[in-house]
């Protein structure tokens, strides 16, 4: 089995309202490998509408009553996982 690695976000733009009304955004990106995970943290860093990245080892968890969350990989956010650099 191989290690899955994650990417927490908070979305500045998105939260408090829509989907995330009164709660907070929070992204969490699945990657395949370090190196994928690295990529995907470093193309979220040069986003402005993004606060509080980070990568895990472990499958991270947030209490559904304070955040919006919601989980993405390759297939929906593709353009994440392109090195840009």
């Amino acid at each position: 089995m191989d290690k899955k690695y994650y990417v927490t976000m908070t979305d500045k733009f998105m939260s408090g309202w829509g989907k995330a009304e009164n709660k907070i955004n929070k992204l969490i990106l699945v990657c395949d490998n370090h190196l994928e995970a690295f990529t995907v943290y470093n193309n979220a860093t040069n986003r402005k509408d993004m606060i509080y990245i980070n990568i895990h080892d472990k499958k991270p968890y947030y209490n559904s009553k304070r955040y919006y969350i919601s989980w993405h990989d390759k297939n929906d956010y593709s353009e994440w996982y392109e090195n840009r650099s």
